[in-house]
């Protein structure tokens, strides 16, 4: 049976999921144990992989059960071909790959580690909440040195790759 990525609302795949499986169809969404980011303490939480995204597999890809997977609260959509109506099917292989990954247990990071020329903020140290620009990155050392305009002169800092965000 093929699998179909759907598209949720901002932070509603918990609620699809309930939704879907409530009307028995097979879901998966695929969930990684990360470290919270809260001012006062440090916990493990469980986020979703694909951020707005999670996988149904159908039998039929008719027109009721595409109906039956799109009334479902906070689905948007069924990713498929641009242009068409038609969805596209997830190979199984992806899919067991992403299962893989998720019973390793294995810490996973998603990375959107700002480039060089682009806008970042900090999020953590003395600097936090300050908006500047990547000058230079050294992944391998996980330093970012980015430029901060203060009173019309630049300042450039040398930050860790959990202390900015991409903008």
């Amino acid at each position: 049976m093929p699998w179909y990525a759907v598209h949720t609302r901002s932070r509603h795949e918990d609620r699809v999921y309930v939704g879907l499986v409530q009307k028995s169809i097979q879901t998966f969404l695929p969930k990684i144990e990360v470290w919270s980011k809260r001012k006062d303490r440090r916990k493990r939480i469980l986020v979703p992989l694909f951020p707005g995204y999670l996988f149904v597999e159908l039998l039929s890809l008719d027109n009721q059960t595409k109906l039956d997977v799109l009334k479902t609260f906070g689905v948007v959509r069924i990713l498929g071909k641009p242009t068409g109506s038609e969805p596209i099917a997830v190979p199984d292989e992806k899919i067991a790959a992403i299962l893989r990954i998720v019973e390793s247990k294995v810490e996973v990071q998603s990375l959107s580690c700002p480039q060089v020329g682009e806008a970042a903020r900090i999020v953590d140290g003395p600097f936090r909440g300050i908006e500047g620009t990547v000058l230079r990155t050294d992944l391998e050392k996980d330093l970012f040195v980015v430029t901060i305009e203060l009173l019309q002169r630049s300042v450039a800092i040398k930050l860790e790759g959990y202390q900015i965000e991409k903008i």
